[in-house]
């Protein structure tokens, strides 16, 4: 439509203010630094006063400075003549691609290193933007674990199912680890979900040519779950056999998994040994579903 004179204005403003709790000072902080007095205008119980030196009031920077005392039952406030605002904000969904600087995202600090928790991302939740913290995605395949023998384990009875008595933690990122009195792993409050387990197992005999056999088998709550096995014909017999066992199992807090090996020498004797360093247990939090 056509007009005469200023275009119409498509936006209002309107001038910042501040009030002051008053007291018995000369002395006040103004919210926004100013050159001088004349760039705000004080009012004192609904009257304005004068500004410049000598007269009402005097200001630089944020110091308000009054030429008399207020009392505490004053009203004050003042009007920020420099600093207009704009009431009209854009219209809903006007914002677009072309209203955006091309180096909105490009231009601004790149993270250096992995984003912390508490970092945030903007998505689009069924077209409504909305923001997520970086704790929320994804899984971060916790707790873990890992255990080992750090010393061989001796006098293992010959063909019967023994808990290998791990003694050295290696990881414990949820302190559910016991190498002191149960060698197992518990899971920890929290720590509920689909686990990937691993168990290596070397059984050793007292001399060559004398394991027949020999079984490493993964425990959950006392019961076997895994199990992996060598065996040997009683003319080809071995010394040393060590097997690793795995599987993927659902954990709910307070489970606990151990480790067993079975040992099964031509000589029956009870001098059968888990071997350290070799003989070790571990696993991870695959996820929570």
């Amino acid at each position: 439509m056509a007009f005469i004179g200023n275009q119409p204005a498509e936006s209002f403003t309107s001038f910042a203010t501040q009030e002051f709790s008053t007291s018995a000072t000369t002395s006040y902080t103004l919210d926004h630094a100013v050159t001088n007095e004349n760039e705000i205008a004080l009012f004192i119980n609904n009257v304005r006063q004068q500004p410049g030196s000598g007269k009402a009031y005097t200001a630089t920077g944020t110091a308000l400075t009054l030429s008399a005392a207020t009392a505490s039952t004053d009203t004050m406030y003042c009007v920020f003549l420099g600093r207009a605002l704009q009431t009209v904000n854009p219209a809903g969904g006007s914002i677009g691609s072309s209203q955006l600087s091309a180096d909105a995202i490009t231009g601004q600090t790149a993270l250096t290193s992995a984003p912390a928790d508490t970092d945030e991302f903007l998505i689009s939740d069924a077209g409504v933007l909305k923001r997520i913290d970086v704790s929320l995605i994804g899984e971060k395949n916790t707790p873990y674990f890992e255990m080992r023998l750090g010393s061989d384990q001796t006098g293992i009875s010959d063909n019967t199912s023994t808990k290998i008595q791990f003694d050295t933690s290696d990881l414990d990122s949820d302190s559910g680890v016991d190498v002191s009195t149960n060698y197992r792993y518990t899971v920890q409050s929290g720590g509920a979900g689909k686990y990937l387990l691993l168990a290596t197992g070397r059984g050793d005999t007292a001399s060559a040519n004398d394991n027949r056999d020999v079984y490493v088998m993964i425990y959950k709550n006392g019961s076997a779950i895994a199990r992996n096995e060598f065996g040997t014909s009683n003319t080809s017999d071995a010394q040393r056999i060590g097997k690793t066992v795995y599987t993927i199992e659902d954990l709910s807090e307070g489970d606990y998994i151990e480790t067993y090996i079975h040992i099964n020498s031509s000589a029956n004797a009870n001098t059968n040994i888990a071997k350290s360093f070799i003989s070790r247990m571990s696993g991870f939090k695959i996820t929570s579903s």
